[in-house]
């Protein structure tokens, strides 16, 4: 299947949608497929879709998220679509704008996020987006068992798991030594990473629950986050009233050294789907302790300590189980390192979603 012709589109997006989208992008121009990406403006900054081969098309929706809230873009959308041979949208509301603008193309659609919970007005604008896009699309994927359960269950004609693979993050060589120096961590301090947008998502509050249990330790263990995002005053408020073992490092482009440094890597995060920086700590080798949420369990199998979300005592003694059992640290490393041979990589993705174009494309797929 020969120089397809296919549109991404994507809606605002923080990380991990953007960062799909561009791996995308590089593997089907690699493999001779022509690609425009269609999204707003700031997402071609960030992640440099046209660097990766792609052709970008700026597309804002203004005001509040709505399949029917911005009717120009909904014009300007349908002709940037026409022509190609493939529409797949990123996320729910991209994947619903797509459907509303009714390509010719067959309109594939990966979700990347959980719904909002309650019953809200978040929710049931969510749940009318879904209902937009499953009714139109040809093929739904979710970033993990969960969200494609739910697509089931809405009627989704086919429905799969996509593969999200991390990129290859090489370290610098720096001596850990030297980094743990630069944290504050003293010989025989634990160093406990943690990667993550400040945001609700992520869980931070239920974090720092847990480091003010560790602070009780001797020595404590300093845990670095590493990441920006909106909860950034408040979660230092939090550590500075509470004297907490935690510093706040900011956006790095050292992930890979910070890694390497590591003793532990934590994840406290509400929902994931096939998080990136887990799979960067198993291919460091580092033992995990991750909550039981999204597609975090089918990731890791056997290769990290699960816990309850939003359970502070249990992320707490998951962390001290490892810090206390130099074997079960061990093990865990060999885990990891083995985990981290099945994940997939760059490449894996492309050759994912261009088997299921040619599908669809086909006929084998009903529409």
């Amino acid at each position: 299947m020969n120089g397809l012709r296919v549109a991404l589109t994507l809606a605002t997006s923080g990380g991990g949608v953007g960062n799909h989208v561009r791996s995308l992008c590089a593997g089907l121009v690699g493999r001779g497929h022509r690609v425009v990406v269609v999204g707003p403006a700031s997402t071609e900054e960030r992640f440099g879709f046209t660097a990766a081969g792609a052709r970008f098309a700026p597309l804002e929706v203004g005001g509040r998220p709505s399949p029917f809230a911005d009717a120009a873009a909904l014009v300007r959308l349908r002709g940037l679509l026409r022509g190609a041979d493939v529409v797949h949208a990123h996320g729910v509301r991209a994947g619903a704008l797509a459907a509303l603008a009714r390509p010719s193309a067959p309109l594939a659609a990966t979700l990347h996020n959980a719904p909002p919970s309650g019953s809200g007005a978040d929710a049931l604008l969510f749940g009318l987006l879904e209902r937009v896009l499953v009714r139109r699309a040809d093929l739904v994927l979710g970033v993990s068992g969960d969200l494609v359960e739910r697509m089931r269950a809405r009627g989704a004609r086919r429905t799969g798991r996509a593969l999200v693979p991390a990129p290859a993050m090489a370290s610098s060589g720096r001596d850990p030594a030297e980094l743990r120096a630069e944290l504050g961590v003293e010989p025989g301090r634990p160093l406990l990473v943690t990667v993550a947008r400040l945001a609700g998502q992520k869980g931070l509050p239920v974090l720092l629950d847990a480091a003010g249990r560790w602070a009780a330790r001797t020595p404590p263990p300093l845990v670095a986050v590493a990441g920006d995002g909106p909860l950034h005053g408040r979660l230092a408020t939090r550590i500075s009233a509470g004297s907490l073992p935690v510093r706040l490092l900011g956006r790095r482009t050292d992930v890979a050294d910070l890694l390497a440094a590591a003793d532990v890597f934590v994840l406290a995060s509400v929902w994931e789907g096939q998080p990136l920086v887990i799979q960067e700590a198993l291919r460091a080798g580092l033992p995990v302790v991750a909550t039981d949420v999204g597609g975090v369990p089918d990731l890791v199998g056997d290769a990290a300590l699960l816990v309850p979300y939003g359970d502070p005592a249990a992320l707490a003694d998951g962390v001290a189980r490892i810090l206390d059992d130099g074997a079960l640290a061990a093990r865990m490393r060999v885990r990891a390192r083995a985990a981290a041979g099945a994940l997939p990589v760059p490449g894996d993705d492309a050759d994912q979603v261009l088997d299921l174009y040619a599908e669809v494309l086909s006929g084998s797929h009903p529409r």
